[in-house]
């Protein structure tokens, strides 16, 4: 199919905002060629899937040409399918029945840094005083030959490797393979920009981009100053990682990002209704951060921060926090929640390990999920209610498990392969073995088992979509909390003249709750039970209640 034939969706300039985001890791969704790694054909078959659910939009995690030594995020041309995913025309064709279906497609942009076998690096490491010399963070040594300063590689180690052509050093904040790109340089953000209108013009509705906040480092190279050890979290790094003894200000989230981030959106302003979330990646100033990039409506649509992605486990209060602390950081701005993807462990294995109500578990926090005020971003599998796996270390894959093991297992136990039926080897995802192992357990989730059993997870995930769907509220309106009662968490939506009451009892105990003032009408048709007597509920462990301001 050509690019000028592909068919668009309805021009809703809106329609990111509370919009629910199925996210796709392409090398683990759907094998079509019998290979053992999901591709783009295997997603353009199992998009009825995405459709039943509900969803409004997939996000395709990289599928670039790449070396893959981090599993497509070291991309090696911009503007091309990797021969494991498939072909250009394998993306038109997903394009295409995806809008068929009425889904909107987003895909990963990964320019913060690339592979060092993308031809720009192999031009720019050849001398320093090639055309490409200024396209990637290169440094002189200190004079006693140690690197230009203390920044640190969030996969452990220096951000800095030395290239004996250049006789110089050169910035890499993940993988030594992976050279961060100077975007400083004017040339590096108009050819960024002219990929961004490549990939729009083949029809695509939107992006995720990765890393945003690490697009700009110091041009003063300044040492990053310690971080005090009670100012340290695991919210994006392990505890186990020193990148989190260290205060993030000069080698990433530098202000002249916000410049080119307008550049970034007045692109996206070339074409109707386009959406772009951000990934804010930082421990300590997250949400200020996704405030700046959200702010004036001449930015980002929406960015993610890692408060819902982290260890802490939730409660009434910290979800409270939470939102309270995105309202003040980002009055105009927009968020995009998820609880699990690609890089954290799974949430009903990271939050629920100990509960003995698995199922009860999932389709509450999913209800959780897309309630709360802001877009949301759920994660293949997790509609099955999957848990992490656990692998053992010679299956691992990912070089970042690999490096803080066993401490730290990696991001593989979130990434095995999606499962579709119980009865077909590899739960239905490949004939042969695939990339990474299919847990015995997680073929017991698998979509045919729970298929039809409105029982299951995944009918909840079902239903509860559809049931969002009927009040503009749960997307769109504004978010006000109740003082908690015990382990239950109440807030309100409010949008227009519609007003509604969300209670969740996030205890492992039956809890009674006395609702608000005010004459509440029961909804139905979420799933959840609950009974109601004289302005007081009584409502089951995990469990929720819902009501419309009559």
């Amino acid at each position: 199919m050509s690019v000028a034939s592909q068919p668009q969706l309805a021009d809703d300039k809106d329609w990111w905002r509370g919009a629910v985001i199925y996210q796709i890791y392409p090398r683990s969704y759907q094998d079509s060629n019998g290979d053992g790694i999901g591709d783009l054909k295997g997603i353009t078959a199992r998009l009825p899937h995405v459709a039943s659910l509900g969803a409004d939009a997939i996000w395709i995690s990289p599928f670039f040409t790449s070396p893959m030594r981090d599993f497509g995020y070291d991309v090696s041309d911009y503007e091309n399918v990797d021969a494991i995913f498939g072909t250009l025309v394998d993306f038109d064709t997903l394009i295409a029945e995806a809008h068929r279906l009425g889904i909107k497609v987003m895909i990963d942009l990964v320019i913060s840094h690339s592979s060092d076998q993308h031809p720009w690096f192999v031009e720019s490491r050849s001398s320093r005083t090639n055309a490409k010399a200024d396209w990637y963070v290169w440094a002189d040594a200190k004079p006693d030959g140690t690197p230009p300063n203390n920044w640190l590689s969030i996969f452990g180690g220096s951000a800095w490797a030395w290239d004996p052509t250049r006789m110089q050093y050169y910035m890499h904040n993940f993988l030594t393979s992976q050279p961060d790109m100077n975007l400083h340089n004017p040339e590096v953000q108009n050819r960024l920009l002219d990929v961004v209108r490549f990939w729009l013009k083949r029809g695509v509705d939107g992006f995720r981009l990765d890393t945003i906040n690490f697009y700009f480092h110091d041009k003063q190279l300044r040492d990053n100053p310690a971080l005090a050890p009670e100012r340290r979290n695991a919210s994006t790094a392990p505890a186990v990682n020193p990148y989190n003894f260290q205060e993030h200000i000069y080698d990433k989230n530098r202000p002249e990002n916000l410049e080119f981030l307008k550049r970034f959106r007045a692109v996206l302003e070339e074409f109707p209704a386009i959406a772009a979330v951000g990934e804010v990646g930082d421990s300590q100033r997250g949400l200020e951060i996704v405030g700046e990039y959200t702010s004036g409506n001449d930015k980002m649509h929406m960015c993610y921060a890692f408060e819902f992605l982290a260890p802490d486990p939730l409660s009434p209060d910290r979800v409270e926090e939470v939102m309270k602390d995105f309202g003040r950081a980002a009055p105009d701005g927009w968020a995009c929640w998820a609880f699990s993807n690609h890089d954290v462990m799974r949430h009903v294995s990271r939050w629920g390990s100990l509960v003995s109500d698995h199922d009860a578990f999932a389709k509450q926090y999913a209800s959780l999920l897309m309630t709360l005020r802001g877009s949301v971003c759920l994660y293949q599998g997790e509609e099955l209610g999957l848990t992490e796996a656990d692998l053992a270390y010679q299956d691992l894959q990912d070089p970042y498990g690999i490096q803080f093991w066993p401490e730290f297992k990696g991001r593989d136990g979130c990434r095995t392969p999606m499962v579709w039926d119980s009865q077909v080897a590899q739960g239905g995802f490949s004939t042969v073995k695939p990339w990474l192992p299919v847990p015995v357990e997680h073929i017991l989730r698998a979509v045919s088992v729970q298929q039809g059993d409105e029982n299951s997870v995944l009918e909840h995930y079902r239903r509860f979509l559809a049931f969002r769907k009927q009040f503009p509220a749960f997307a769109k309106g504004e978010i006000a909390f109740a003082e908690p009662q015990g382990d239950a968490l109440i807030f309100m939506r409010e949008y227009g003249n519609e007003k509604l009451l969300c209670v969740f009892n996030m205890g492992a105990a039956e809890t009674a709750v006395a609702l608000p003032e005010g004459n509440w009408q029961a909804l139905t048709g979420h799933g959840f039970t609950s009974n109601n007597y004289g302005g007081k509920i009584d409502i089951p462990a995990w469990g929720a209640y819902f009501a419309r301001l009559a």
